[in-house]
């Protein structure tokens, strides 16, 4: 197949992945105030400068695998074909490096507002994006790029 070229074959993840982050983030909030979970280990300065920290790693994984999208002429968009397979960069240490800076945004933003349902929750976060995103987005690849993604998985991580 030429990568791209298909515009009706791509992963068919329509629920933008943020979007799956930010509700499970508001769902933690709404939890927090319906079934309030104790909040004295998490409200204090350690577990704020926590939360900041993660947010600075999430956002150090998401800004450049972003702009490798932009250089390389592919599109974030999980409903558009990709033109190009990301291999280099940041994708030599994990093939979800946003995915990956997003879960430490949505941990640091637990840590920072001291709500312990953003943690409870985080099972079906990981559990959301492995079966609705990343899955499908692996079987798209494995179509669109063949031999040289199965290559790329074989001596790269899919989360760390």
């Amino acid at each position: 197949m030429n990568p791209g070229k298909n515009e009706t074959d791509h992963p068919g993840v329509y629920v933008p992945p943020p979007f799956i982050y930010l509700s499970f983030y508001l769902l933690s909030v709404l939890l927090q105030e319906i079934l309030p979970v104790e909040k004295r280990f998490l409200r204090n300065p350690a577990m704020q400068i926590t939360g900041w920290i993660l947010m600075v790693i999430g956002f150090s994984l998401i800004i450049p695998a972003v702009k490798k999208f932009f250089t390389s002429g592919t599109s974030l968009l999980t409903v558009k074909p990709a033109t190009a397979l990301q291999t280099t960069g940041i994708y030599r240490c994990t093939r979800n490096p946003i995915y990956l800076g997003m879960l430490l945004l949505y941990g640091g933003a637990g840590f920072f507002i001291g709500n312990w349902w953003t943690y409870i929750l985080v099972p079906a976060v990981i559990y959301t994006m492995q079966s609705y995103v990343i899955k499908r987005e692996e079987r798209y690849l494995r179509r669109a790029f063949g031999n040289d993604y199965l290559q790329y998985c074989e001596s790269v991580r899919r989360w760390i």
